[in-house]
């Protein structure tokens, strides 16, 4: 189990039985790793989540899938981390339902060397997911940017985007900056609307 772990992980654990909860960190720690939480209440695990910031977070299906279900809703909408369920036999209306949840990955009866290499592989996509998303992202910005520069100057597409790598080059920021820096001022400097006069008000009234 003392496998070698080049970079330990924070890792929270969670599920509806302490008995797997106790199994479960031992296995953790035998990898290398630190188990920061151990979880059963559904309440809590939110709260322990947006506090400790784990870099991995593990959710055992226990007696209830409904309740493993909470746990993995909960932890997901607090933590910039991948959560992966983990079962003692396959159940694909479980997974299904988890996978809807936001879990990115499943282990089924994992021996502690699948369970690290599950862990490795699930983070690495983890992080090209995020990676990818934010390059679509800063992509819509740039195309945003752009489009306020076209209007602003009467200029083509591709003028718009000569003017972004210029700034860029001259300032030695990158063009996804100077984009968000464009579109957040044309924000700011955008009219606010029409407030209604006192008339117009008792005239709704």
């Amino acid at each position: 189990m003392n496998g070698e772990v080049t970079s330990p992980l924070r890792v929270l654990i969670a599920n509806e039985r302490r008995d797997r909860l106790e199994l479960l960190a031992q296995v953790v720690a035998g990898l290398g790793h630190e188990v920061i939480a151990r979880e059963v209440d559904v309440r809590e695990v939110g709260q322990v989540t947006a506090r400790e910031h784990p870099d991995v977070a593990l959710v055992g299906l226990g007696l209830s899938s409904e309740h493993a279900l909470e746990l993995i809703t909960e932890i997901v909408h607090e933590s910039s981390c991948p959560v992966i369920a983990l079962l003692s036999a396959r159940d694909p209306a479980y997974i299904h339902e988890a996978a809807k949840r936001g879990v990115f990955a499943y282990i089924i009866d994992a021996s502690p060397e699948e369970l690290q290499s599950a862990i490795d592989i699930t983070l690495q996509r983890f992080t090209e997911y995020h990676n990818l998303q934010g390059a679509f992202g800063r992509r819509a910005v740039i195309e945003q940017a752009k489009g306020i520069l076209m209007a602003r100057h009467a200029i083509d597409p591709d003028s718009a985007f000569e003017m972004l790598r210029s700034h860029s080059q001259h300032n030695g920021r990158k063009v996804a900056d100077i984009a968000e820096a464009i579109v957040e001022s044309h924000l700011l400097l955008l009219p606010s609307p029409p407030q209604p006069t006192a008339h117009e008000t008792e005239t709704h009234l």
